[in-house]
Parts: structure tokens; sequence; C-alpha cells
């Protein structure tokens, strides 16, 4: 099995925010920094497909709707 290398990284919070994460963490029955690693590995997945549903929007917004509607008079 191949050994996955981490990093360790210093984050600075309240200590509301801090008694709150011990709080969820205690709920998931996981620590604090397995926590919030598990949300900042999240991160890159989520923004990627808020990417692709942006792009899939303007596409559908660039060739519009036909909505059934006929146009009956000429100008």
């Amino acid at each position: 099995m191949t050994q996955i290398r981490k990093q360790n990284v210093t984050v600075r919070l309240t200590p509301q925010t801090v008694q709150k994460a011990r709080v969820l963490a205690a709920k998931g029955s996981t620590s604090i920094s397995d926590l919030l690693a598990a949300q900042i590995e999240a991160l890159p997945e989520a923004d990627e497909a808020y990417e692709g549903a942006h792009r899939a929007a303007l596409d559908l917004m660039e060739r519009g709707f036909h909505m059934g509607g006929v146009h009956t008079h000429k100008r």
C-alpha cells in the first residue's frame, strides 16, 4: 500500500470556534484536525463542480429556450 505524505498546517481560530469544532468532531467520533482536513480536501472538488455548473448555465443562457410561442404578426 502506498503511503500518502501529509503536511502539517497551522490555523488560528477563536476560542468559540475551537469549542464548536470540538463538539462537531466529537459528534463525528473524529478529531478537529481530521474534521478540518476533510473540509479542506473537499474544497477543490466542490469548486470544480461549481465551475462545471456555471459553464452549463451560461451555455443554456447562450442557446436560449423555446417556450412554444409562435410569432403571428409581421412588421
